[in-house]
């Protein structure tokens, strides 16, 4: 699937602008804070109906405005999306509002590269759950729901451990009410979570190889604990009494990264081995995106240029614009930079975009 026409209105630095995309790769060229991220944000919305860099709606608003609205074409289909300040957030597809915003997720899969997503392998474990729960909700709706759920379930018993310990008064029966709904929900997520890694281990070592080179293999596992969930919630009753959450479930799930087996990218991985880690970790859920979809998503590329020396951007510009991947986006911040990358990819099909000011020009 191919964004062929953007239209934006009042988002971010956006009082309007409008442009149409070549099915390959479309670059985004500008001085810092000129709007070519705020581009590639705009797509991200109309693929997860949320910002990739601001979870709060409302904030993504032009200063003064009060909504934004974002129209995708995508051969003969159309999806908007529109915000207002008190009005919340509509996704359409073809002009039909969506009862609910998971409907959507899905319909365009979509990778987003950024010089953030080091933090996949430095950071802690909710940004790889996080991840993990990002590729799985776009391929099988059923996780998504599930997901859901749980996260419900789970919101409603940390609010009852708290309500419980302010009223100075233990219920055990209501807590297992709220165990129940977590067995039922988690389980499906446990078993999903663990056939994922497994078959998205393979691709990510198969891409992890083409950007490292043949001497350094790449691993990723799934750490969870193995004990059923029915019984990690009702040893746990104590402490998490005390600890006012719930301690145990799949919300603290983690993904191993190792060089090799045992040893930890975060812990023994010099900066180099972290970045290439996470762009082929990235490039391994478009792959995995591709397989259980049968279409290529987006690939977005956000400032690529300033995180790689120019022999990998080379090669990955290269390997994104083969035939191997479908649309891509790019910024960066040098025009001749990308027109003298493009002259010795002359046989890449591409556009430029100058960027300046909250405006697109070809």
């Amino acid at each position: 699937m191919t964004l062929d026409r953007l239209i934006i209105t009042d988002f971010k630095n956006y009082a309007l602008a409008e442009a149409e995309f070549c099915g390959n790769v479309n670059c985004f060229v500008g001085n810092n804070g000129a709007g070519k991220t705020n581009l590639l944000d705009a797509i991200h919305y109309l693929s997860f109906c949320k910002s990739y860099f601001n979870p709060i709606d409302t904030q993504n608003i032009r200063i003064g405005a009060d909504a934004f609205a974002l129209h995708g074409t995508y051969g003969e289909g159309q999806v908007s999306c529109i915000v207002r300040r008190n009005g919340g957030k509509v996704m359409k597809w073809n002009r039909k509002a969506y009862k609910t915003l998971s409907e959507h997720i899905g319909k365009i899969p979509l990778v987003m590269v950024t010089p953030t997503d080091q933090n996949l392998i430095t950071g802690g474990s909710e940004l790889r759950r996080k991840f993990v729960d990002l590729v799985i909700s776009q391929t099988d709706q059923l996780y998504l729901s599930h997901l859901i759920d749980y996260n419900k379930a789970l919101d409603q018993r940390n609010r009852l451990l708290k309500q419980m310990w302010d009223d100075r008064k233990w219920d055990e029966n209501m807590l297992e009410l709220w165990d129940e709904q977590l067995c039922r929900h988690g389980e499906y997520l446990y078993e999903t979570r663990q056939e994922f890694v497994v078959a998205f281990g393979k691709l990510f070592a198969d891409y992890y190889h083409i950007i490292a080179g043949d001497n350094e293999p790449g691993h990723i596992g799934y750490l969870r604990n193995t004990a059923p969930i029915a019984q990690q919630l009702q040893t746990s009753h104590t402490e998490d009494r005390y600890a006012l959450h719930t301690t145990h479930g799949p919300h603290k799930d983690d993904v191993q990264l190792d060089l090799m087996e045992g040893m930890s990218v975060k812990r023994y991985g010099s900066q180099g081995q972290q970045k290439s880690f996470s762009l082929a970790l990235k490039l391994a859920q478009f792959q995995y995106l591709y397989n259980h979809k049968g279409e290529k998503p987006i690939l977005l590329l956000d400032d690529i240029f300033d995180k790689l020396d120019m022999l990998r951007v080379k090669q990955l510009i290269g390997l994104v614009g083969s035939d191997r991947f479908g649309q891509v986006f790019l910024t960066d911040t040098q025009p001749g930079r990308v027109e003298a990358l493009f002259a010795e990819l002359s046989h890449m099909d591409h556009c430029i975009f100058n960027i300046d000011k909250g405006e697109v020009k070809i």
